[in-house]
């Protein structure tokens, strides 16, 4: 394994973590507003109040007795989506992508018993998969519809696209893929491969697993320098919008492609890893820097954003 010195990681304008959460994290965005990205409930809420797309949100189990009653809804249903508002890295979310009798079929291709989802709710409530372990309720909504596009380039699950807006450009974005090495989940830290994106047209420029490079997803063989996100422009306005929505000034937007309904908003963070650099192979300093140094004297429309963005950022 090659080393790097922290003076060449400057060098290339590597955000880290201490400066990240000083200048940036701690300057930009305020305490109080954290809940609305820290609850997905409130997210999704927010979200439709704002006319963002977001999965359909179908209930809310809030309390253990509500439990049994939502058995029955949950019955009539091929395909659902559960997950903790307040949960975190992935942790808790569970998909069921079919029917087969009784048994539900996870996206994995096992099968689970309603047993097994009221255990799975029983524990949400209880806080298993919440941040610090506090009572939490469980959302449940739709399904997304995996986009043909990815075919081949994602192993059960599907892809996101994580957007990092500071005070409301996007400056970086990567591609995740699942594979089947972090269980079906986009979740870098799993195993994941993350794919660098070039903000002026979507394409693949740099890709990794485990912080290494990689040519080609390891499940599948597929090339990953073919990939080119359609609905480019879409998905970095999308994202600009969530500025607007939160008031939060250095913000995570973690986006999908729905097959049939387009860019969704899956989720917000607050405090969005650093990873997306590693993916990309270029630093967030110099992008971070030029949004700042914008002296804007007037509200810039998130479409004056976005075109800001993809001509300066440009690769």
């Amino acid at each position: 394994m090659q080393f790097i010195s922290p003076s060449a990681l400057r060098q290339r304008g590597m955000l880290g973590m201490n400066r990240r959460n000083i200048d940036y994290i701690g300057r930009y965005n305020r305490r109080e507003l954290y809940p609305l990205v820290d609850d997905k409930l409130q997210t999704k809420l927010l979200a439709e109040e704002y006319g963002i797309p977001t999965p359909q949100l179908r209930f809310v189990v809030s309390e253990q007795h509500q439990v049994r009653e939502f058995e029955q809804r949950l019955a009539s249903m091929d395909s659902f989506v559960l997950k903790p508002a307040k949960g975190s890295g992935g942790k808790g979310i569970l998909v069921v992508t079919g029917r087969e009798g009784d048994a539900f079929i996870k996206s994995s291709g096992a099968s689970l018993v309603m047993a097994d989802l009221r255990r799975h709710m029983s524990n949400t409530l209880a806080g298993l998969y919440s941040l610090s372990g506090v009572p939490d309720v469980v959302i449940t909504e739709d399904v997304i519809g995996f986009d043909r596009e990815f075919a081949g380039y994602s192993y059960e699950g599907v892809p996101d696209i994580r957007i990092i807006v500071f005070r409301g450009y996007p400056v970086m974005a990567m591609l995740r893929l699942a594979t089947h090495a972090s269980d079906g989940k986009a979740n870098l830290h799993q195993g994941a491969i993350g794919v660098g994106l070039a903000m002026d047209d979507g394409r693949c420029l740099h890709a990794v697993q485990h912080g290494r490079k990689c040519s080609v997803h390891p499940d599948t063989g597929q090339r990953l320098d073919h990939i080119r996100i359609g609905n480019w422009r879409e998905l970095l306005l999308l994202a600009a919008r969530c500025y607007e929505m939160t008031g939060l000034g250095y913000i995570g937007t973690d986006l999908v492609l729905d097959a049939g309904k387009g860019p969704q908003l899956l989720e917000l963070n607050a405090r969005p890893g650093l990873s997306i650099q590693v993916a990309n192979d270029r630093g967030l300093v110099p992008r971070l820097r030029a949004v700042e140094q914008l002296r804007e004297r007037r509200q810039v429309p998130p479409e004056e954003r976005v075109d800001f963005a993809m001509q300066r950022f440009a690769d």
